[in-house]
């Protein structure tokens, strides 16, 4: 652990230096000054005082912003002395009170007066506020009337333990066990046999409305058992007391002689009852043998082991030289203790009953209890929730103790706009909710042209009537129609084109259907829905799900079956069209295509799975004498007709996008933490503490956990949509720790779900979620797309996810079944998001961007011909209109590579074109999705279960010996890498510390050293001088630093010898004069000025096209890096083998490290000058940056 030098001086001018831990508290600080510096010796009351602040002793030093030269000023002070009282006695035993303490005892009883005055106060006002009636004489607990053993709450009186104390102390003989006060002591015990809030006092059960009960007057929920618990904790805190201010310990002998007395007038309570407390809640009640120091357990009600016989030899006063604690502090531990103990314990019963889902507490005994907990089953999940206090991380920071919102009432989303407002909103995060009203539906009559069949399948899931574009489609695709449905989110697309292809199938027992979905998930649920609808026709509809999970013994089935197969663009792409003889049948009578989630085909991936589409249909075509009418279902797109037509290459295709179906009200929040951030760095410059304002953590992420937790906690069912899966990871851990500390019961009902997890681990979080089990799930955009979770109120949005049609497609997650919803927002500090946070109408009223495929990228094309002439040889006459004018440069290329031959007796029209490359199928070295073949696996070492598989490219960030992995939000140590198996080991274990790679990434543009090319001819001539070049990118990995959270304290460094990894791409780029660059470094880095103005060009790309996330990356300079750096803006395909700049990546390798803002503003400035000036002259052509 680093250390810190602190200096101290005094006034007289003398000075020291001591060397102590971060964690170091003032108190232990003033502790070693009177060890070592003469002027804290001769002194023994001193305060410590920093920049003119009186230090609290119970401060950190780590937690203390020390700039250099700062100081610690020690100044002296003279304690004032207390007139001394004669006192009585305590007792008429001398042993009763040590000398000590009857020379305090009139100190002790004035304090203890007022203390008591105070608490009367406060519960006479509580009495006059409920009932109207005054305060309790001093015997008032006679009259009050036992029910059961349980006085009634309203008249509880919380001054009852100190009434008890007041009176045993001023009677004669002052002993708690003589018979009078005994009574008293057992009406004081009855009357605190309640599980009660430490804040409002009522009953936690009744609170809480776990426990349902036909008694609406019930004042208390409690079972024998746990009032049994709650009573013997009283005892033992009232006899502690006792015993204190009688300077005695709490031994086993004295409590077995207490409880054998107090059996005499009906308590129940035994040693065992006192032994369960320790085990229900060790940190509150503790044991220790009598040889051992109490003092070590100070915050803890501690009981000494001791026999009776040992009991004449143990001494049970607290010794030599031993103070006894004033009154405010016996009581103020009493007070601390009871709200710990009360806490821990519902938290215990909470946690037991989620996880083995009891209804409530008549459902288990105390002895299911103890096993549960002396099982460990609660330690694990509260020791991993509690790490961020343990280690000041972001979930317990400057912010937390403002923020915690402990109240668990269900609250609608109307409501939670105005919590929020009020609660951990109230720095002024919500800068606008747009209110969005809700739609009614249009609804139509069934189509008279639909079968009896098809009409019985419809009311047999619930439908009776037809929204009006569900009819519109139906009719329009029944009459052969190519139709696209451009409707809202959660508006019934899939019944348009279930019921025509279903009508379809039945009516021709030979027809066939195939359906294409992006995701797997997509193709299970819909399957789900399918079977459901099709209960209601009698005849034999095959259907399945032909995917990478499918068997073998189940592929062989389909392919033989089969009506309708539901499959993906990949397994189309891989096993199905180069094996498309083994599905004769299916293609020989296929009469319906329908693609779902159209909108998700763009960029690369849209653009292999358009090639793909005219794959099939030439097949179709040539082979089989079949022509398919195409569905296709979409949302949030601005241009869906010309899209889909441009991923079939369809000639005709009509449009449905005037949406019947009703919506429900929605609240769309925008939510900015970056000015409260920024507020607290300018108070940190003045000198005002704020320490945590440097913490990334005090951020986006930590904000989103906030009403994550808030959301599960008000019982709003959510989605919190992340960027990254590392963001999903570190959004999840944080809100569980939150949960753990306000409701502890829901920390299991959250869990993170996202690309790289195990499909058997994708399906399980998929039902549990769609089945309420949980409450609440941190997601990449993997549930972006339609599948059915269920009811969702609520949506998060941590940063712009790339698109604003992304954005809508998230929030329309929420509100899927006619209920109000809500979407939150919430801002990084990018351009772009601020930009939405400045301008919401922006958001909210501007256009939606367009989908946008390059079918003819020539890169693309190339590959997808080699897999078309295996499948069927290709011919240019016939041909062309499938793959467009670029098919004859196309097969002359990949007839120079060796991949087609050809007869050389025909003309060049009619010639055939016939695979005859090397690879027997051609279509595996295809990589539609830039989806990497090799991949890492990560394995849990103690349960030998795989966790994840991580791409090649990603896995060095995330797995090396050492590192500390995130998995659902529970962190593990990599204890191994095989490198030659590609396996990374690693074990669960609680840290407060992450670690982060030392790396840089190289990018070599290939034919890209001229900045400013010869002018050309007047139809070459460029209108701007960015290239696009091939590249070369290399990452190198040479170690990893641990830094711990919260802090950020870089506490050591480590050296990795990992291979390289490198991969071929494709990149676009300009280049920065060096004019430019020395008019930078005059004011500022020019280094720092690129990486910005890389980020600001790659901000602002998704205004201008429809991006994707984790494709594009920018060029960022490692601020540990002394290398040469380019002198460029530039951005990168992130993955191998770039088809071009479609695709983005918002996120920095190097986390916006090494970045200034002002540089960029005059480097883009300057760029866009010399653009200007280069192109003066050329009225022709006008630079487009």
């Amino acid at each position: 652990m680093a250390v810190k030098e602190i200096e101290v001086r005094t006034l007289s001018g003398e000075s020291t230096t001591i060397t102590v831990s971060p964690e170091t508290t003032i108190n232990d600080l003033k502790h070693l000054l009177k060890l070592s510096f003469a002027p804290a010796t001769s002194s023994p009351n001193f305060h410590l005082f920093f920049k003119g602040t009186k230090l609290n002793l119970q401060c950190k030093v780590s937690s203390l912003a020390f700039q250099s030269g700062e100081f610690f000023v020690l100044i002296p002070f003279t304690k004032k002395n207390k007139p001394q009282v004669e006192n009585p006695s305590f007792s008429n035993d001398a042993s009763a009170a040590t000398n000590f303490a009857d020379s305090t005892y009139s100190d002790m009883m004035q304090e203890f007066s007022y203390l008591r005055d105070n608490s009367r106060k406060f519960s006479e006002g509580n009495n006059n506020n409920s009932n109207g009636h005054g305060g309790d004489d001093d015997d008032s607990f006679k009259s009050r009337r036992i029910q059961g053993g349980n006085i009634d709450k309203d008249e509880r009186n919380e001054g009852h333990p100190y009434d008890l104390l007041w009176n045993v102390l001023r009677s004669s003989d002052r002993d708690l066990f003589e018979e009078k006060n005994c009574e008293k002591f057992v009406e004081v015990l009855q009357s605190m046999n309640c599980l009660s809030s430490p804040y409002s006092g009522k009953c936690m059960l009744l609170s809480e409305a776990i426990f349902r009960t036909s008694d609406d007057h019930a004042s208390c929920l409690c079972p024998t058992w746990l009032r049994g618990l709650v009573e013997a904790f009283a005892l033992l805190s009232i006899l502690w007391a006792f015993l204190q201010l009688q300077t005695e310990r709490m031994t086993t002998s004295r409590l077995k002689q207490v409880l054998g007395h107090l059996e005499k007038f009906g308590v129940g309570i035994c040693m065992e009852d006192i032994e369960h407390l320790s085990v229900l809640c060790p940190k509150v009640v503790y044991f220790v043998n009598n040889d051992m120091e109490p003092k070590n357990f100070s915050n803890a009600l501690v009981i000494t082991h001791s026999s009776t016989k040992e009991a004449d030899k143990f001494a049970s006063k607290l010794g030599a030289g031993k103070t006894c604690r004033s009154l405010s502090k016996i009581f103020n531990l009493m007070k601390k203790w009871e709200s710990s103990f009360k806490t821990s314990l519902w938290e215990t019963i909470k946690l037991l009953m989620s996880k083995k889902n009891y209804e409530n507490l008549l459902s288990f005994s105390l002895e299911d209890l103890l096993l549960f907990v002396k099982k460990g089953d609660c330690v694990l999940e509260r020791n991993e929730a509690k790490r961020a206090r343990r280690s000041s991380s972001s979930a317990s920071n400057s912010h937390s103790v403002k923020r915690r919102c402990h109240d668990t009432s269900q609250l609608l989303p109307s409501e939670m706009v105005e919590h929020l407002r009020k609660s951990i909103g109230s720095d002024g995060q919500m800068v606008h909710v747009e209110k969005i009203g809700a739609r009614k539906g249009s609804y139509v009559e069934i189509p008279n042209e639909l079968s009896d069949k098809s009409k019985s399948a419809l009311k047999s899931i619930g439908i009776n009537k037809l929204y009006s574009h569900q009819a519109e489609s139906i009719l329009a695709s029944l009459s052969g129609k190519n139709v696209v449905v451009a409707t809202m989110t959660s508006s019934g697309k899939s019944v348009c084109y279930n019921l025509p292809v279903l009508e379809a199938l039945s009516h021709n027992l030979s027809s066939c259907a195939l359906y294409l979905f992006p995701t797997k998930a997509l193709a299970q649920d819909q399957l789900r829905a399918l079977l459901t609808l099709t209960n209601g026709f009698d005849c034999g509809i095959n259907i399945g799900v032909y995917d990478g999970d499918t068997s073998q013994k189940e592929r062989t089935w389909l392919r033989e079956n089969a009506r309708l197969l539901i499959t993906n663009p990949d397994m189309l792409h891989m096993a199905i069209l180069p094996l498309h003889r083994q599905f004769s049948r299916i293609l020989s009578n296929l009469s319906f295509v329908v693609i779902d989630e159209a909108h998700a085909y763009k960029g690369a991936f849209g653009c292999h799975t358009a090639l793909i589409l005219r794959r099939l249909r030439r097949l179709c075509s040539h082979v089989y004498g079949s022509d398919p009418s195409f569905v296709f279902c979409t949302a949030t797109s601005s241009n869906p007709r010309e899209h889909c037509m441009e991923l079939a290459n369809l000639s005709t295709l009509e449009l449905i996008e005037k949406d019947g179906s009703p919506s429900s009200e929605k609240f769309f929040v925008l939510w900015n933490p970056v000015l409260p951030l920024r507020t607290e760095l300018d108070k940190s410059e003045f000198g005002i503490d704020g320490r945590n304002a440097s913490d990334k953590s005090l951020s986006p992420i930590s904000e989103v956990s906030h009403l994550f937790a808030e959301m599960v906690q008000h019982g709003l069912r959510c989605i919190a949509f992340c960027k990254s899966r590392k963001l999903c990871e570190l959004v999840l851990c944080y809100t569980r720790e939150i949960l753990e500390e306000v409701a502890p019961h829901l920390v299991n009902s959250i869990c993170a779900y996202r690309a790289g997890y195990v499909s058997e681990d994708r399906r399980r979080i998929e039902s549990e979620f769609f089945g309420g089990k949980l409450c609440g799930i941190a997601a990449t955009n993997a549930l972006e797309l339609g599948i059915d979770v269920g009811h969702v109120d609520v949506t998060l949005h941590l940063g712009f996810p790339g698109s604003i049609a992304s954005l809508w497609q998230q929030a329309g997650r929420s509100g899927r079944r006619e209920r109000s919803s809500l979407a939150v927002y919430v801002a990084f500090e990018g351009p772009l998001d601020q930009y939405f946070m400045k301008f919401p109408q922006k958001l909210f009223c501007g256009p939606i961007e367009c989908c946008h495929i390059d079918a003819q990228n020539q890169q693309v094309l190339e590959q997808h011909l080699v897999c078309a002439a295996l499948e069927h040889p290709l011919s240019l006459l016939y041909d062309e209109k499938y793959f467009g004018s670029g098919l004859s440069k196309a097969i002359n290329a990949l007839k120079n590579r060796g991949y087609l031959t050809s007869n050389p007796s025909n003309d060049s029209l009619s010639k055939i074109w016939s695979y005859m490359g090397h690879e027997k199928r051609p279509s595996r070295s295809i990589s539609i999705r830039a989806i990497e073949a090799e991949r890492y696996i990560v394995i849990d070492k103690q349960l030998n279960e795989t966790l994840e598989e991580i791409e090649e490219s990603r896995a060095f960030f995330q797995v090396y010996e050492g590192a500390v992995y995130l998995h659902q939000g529970r962190t593990y140590l990599v204890k191994d890498l095989d490198l030659s198996r590609k396996i990374a080991y690693c074990e669960k274990a609680v840290m407060d510390y992450y670690t982060k790679t030392r790396d840089y990434t190289d990018i070599h543009i290939v034919g890209g050293k001229i900045a400013y090319p010869a002018r050309v001819s007047k139809d070459q001539l460029p209108k701007t001088t960015a290239q696009a070049n091939p590249c070369s990118v290399t990452t190198t990995w040479f170690g990893f630093r641990r830094i711990r959270r919260g802090s950020n304290q870089v506490l050591d460094t480590v050296d990795l010898s990992l291979p390289r990894y490198s991969y071929e791409s494709q990149a676009v780029w300009i280049s920065v004069p060096q004019s430019l660059k020395i008019i930078v470094e005059k004011k500022y880095s020019f280094r720092a000025g690129l990486h910005a103005a890389c980020h600001a060009v790659l901000h602002v790309v998704p205004l201008y096209m429809r991006c994707n996330l984790s494709d594009l990356a920018p060029e960022c300079p490692n601020p540990y890096d002394s290398r040469f750096f380019p002198e460029r803006i530039l951005l990168y395909d992130h993955h191998p083998g770039g088809t071009g700049v479609s695709k983005q990546n918002l996120a920095c390798q190097e986390y916006n490290e090494l970045i200034n803002k002002d540089a960029a503003i005059i480097i883009i400035k300057g760029v866009l000058d010399a653009e200007k000036t280069y192109f003066e002259g050329h009225s022709d052509s006008t630079p487009s940056c």
